[in-house]
């Protein structure tokens, strides 16, 4: 049950969110995809990146991989190079495989969108309640405010055509909010009994 929650409400922050913060701070510095790209150079194992690619693009990240490590030995300025090249080319695939556009790697402390910031919490921790608070919240509000605008819309839908479009454009957008939040659950709720069975399995 706790992993349906997390799933659910790590999905829900795709939607409630007003802008691309799905794993926007995946192409920071101090982001998840550079730091496990950190902890491979340093191992000299590329097996922590791979996770964070489609494995169409495993054979790119490992041919990377395999120039960085060479490039690392010849000096410092070399190695700093050779890892931003490292870096880069990883958060590219990655973002490709989102189907998002790479907009270059952005600098250690760039802003997080507390979603993101409480998502990254939750997983760590074990406890997701603050972000299932901020979350259920948003939730809700957008539905009030979509629900209130489209109750008044329909109030003056007959008095003439552009207030009727008015109902219309609002109806769409509170039916349609309301629909990719049950599909989000729906999704959940199937994702949380695919795992199951394949523990059983």
């Amino acid at each position: 049950m706790k992993k349906h929650l997390l799933y659910f409400f790590s999905t829900l922050l795709v939607l409630v969110s007003t802008t691309h913060i799905s794993l926007a701070h995946c192409d920071t510095m101090d982001g998840p995809v550079v730091k496990a790209a950190k902890v491979a150079l340093e191992k000299g194992d590329v097996t922590p990146v791979l996770r964070w690619i489609k494995k169409e693009y495993e054979d790119e990240v490992r041919s990377a991989f395999k120039r960085t490590l060479e490039v690392r030995t010849k000096g410092k300025e070399a190695r700093e190079l050779a890892d931003m090249y490292f870096f880069e080319t990883l958060v590219r695939l990655h973002r490709a495989g989102e189907g998002e556009p790479y907009t270059g790697l952005k600098p250690a402390g760039t802003p997080v969108e507390p979603p993101v910031a409480m998502a990254d919490k939750a997983l760590e921790t074990g406890d997701m309640k603050e972000l299932s608070t901020l979350l259920t919240m948003t939730m809700e509000e957008g539905l009030a405010v979509r629900f209130k605008h489209a109750r008044e819309a329909k109030k003056e839908a007959d008095k003439n055509v552009e207030a009727g479009r008015e109902f219309v454009e609002a109806y769409v957008n509170f039916v349609h909010y309301a629909e990719q939040l049950h599909q989000i659950a729906e999704s959940s709720a199937h994702h949380d009994e695919n795992e199951e069975k394949h523990e059983i399995h």
